[in-house]
């Protein structure tokens, strides 16, 4: 006999979204939002505005890394590479990037 035979497997998915919950603890947690987001956008706004090339991965990688991390260890869920996916990190990075990257167009900043 095998065990799954006496079990049900283990159903190990969050019941929401990571990449949009870490999205928006990126903006709403103060600590993180002032130290490590607010000064990447800032980044972002001052190479759009001198005309460089805004390359996501470049401007927010390491910050939705650390966020990543620190969300883990805020809500205690353990290492991050057994909550998120390998293609999450670059959903989270597109998705602010690109919500960012409007506003910044849009003179919002």
């Amino acid at each position: 006999m095998r065990i799954d035979e006496f079990a049900q497997p283990m159903d190990d998915k969050l019941p929401f979204d990571v990449v949009d919950d870490v999205t928006i603890f990126m903006r709403n947690d103060p600590m993180f939002y002032r130290k490590q987001l607010f000064p990447a956008i800032m980044n972002m706004k001052d190479r759009h505005d001198t005309g460089q090339e805004c390359v996501a991965e470049d401007c927010l990688g390491e910050v939705c890394s650390n966020a990543m991390e620190t969300y883990c260890d805020k809500f205690k869920l353990g290492k991050s590479a057994n909550i998120f996916k390998d293609e999450d990190k670059g959903l989270i990075i597109n998705k602010l990037f690109g919500e960012e990257m409007k506003m910044i167009k849009d003179g919002q900043y």
